[in-house]
């Protein structure tokens, strides 16, 4: 890899904070390799000690559904009965079901 920053490849940022038990995306930057994009991730995204937990995936890495495929992906299953728990039966002894 060259020295030249717009030859790095571009990391999204996650990060958990100390209330929180996700991560949660907080932007982007470019690093030459994984070490240096979490340092620094910890330094652009935690200035104010607000994190307890960081992630950096580079971007490529990343596969992610269109916004055109929406209503394909996202429809409801109600065509799929074999989802819902209707051809069970409940014992007796079974409380609050």
């Amino acid at each position: 890899m060259t020295g030249d920053r717009r030859d790095w490849p571009l990391y999204e940022v996650f990060l958990r904070g100390k209330r929180g038990l996700n991560h949660v995306h907080v932007g982007s930057l470019h690093a030459p390799d994984d070490a240096f994009a979490l340092s620094h991730a910890r330094d652009v995204y935690t200035r104010r000690n607000e994190g307890v937990s960081i992630w950096v995936v580079r971007a490529d890495a990343i596969t992610a559904s269109s916004p055109d495929e929406k209503d394909p992906l996202f429809a409801p299953s109600g065509d799929k009965v074999y989802r819902h728990p209707t051809f069970y039966e409940i014992p007796a002894d079974v409380p609050h079901m």
